[in-house]
């Protein structure tokens, strides 16, 4: 196994990278006048997962990584009220995949998490 050396070898970010993207196509259905509601919240929660996964990636000590990663589990979060709220709004016809996408990332930040704290 290599040593991961930058962020965007972590699997967790990856996948979160991908969500954002995800976030992004899908925020462009919602109607105009969510632009900077909704929109606007929705993309901040789903960009601050992958960032904070970069940023905890780069501190050095033990518990200032899991905080950062920690952030990310928090925005995460939030992200999935956002879909429940843009589902029952009808602005997606279902929240399953998203939440499922969401799921996946919420699994792999909390292995992140655990394999950071047995470094300890």
């Amino acid at each position: 196994m290599s040593r991961i050396v930058r962020f965007e070898q972590l699997l967790a970010w990856q996948e979160a990278h991908q969500l954002v993207l995800t976030v992004y196509q899908m925020t462009k259905q919602f109607p105009a006048d969510e632009k900077f509601a909704l929109i606007s919240q929705m993309r901040r929660a789903a960009v601050s997962i992958p960032a904070n996964i970069a940023e905890g990636f780069r501190r050095y000590g033990i518990q200032e990584k899991i905080r950062f990663y920690n952030i990310s589990e928090g925005s995460l979060e939030e992200l999935k009220y956002y879909f429940i709220l843009a589902a029952d709004l009808g602005y997606i016809s279902s929240k399953n995949e998203f939440m499922a996408q969401a799921d996946t990332v919420g699994r792999l930040l909390h292995g992140l998490i655990s394999g950071t704290q047995r470094r300890k």
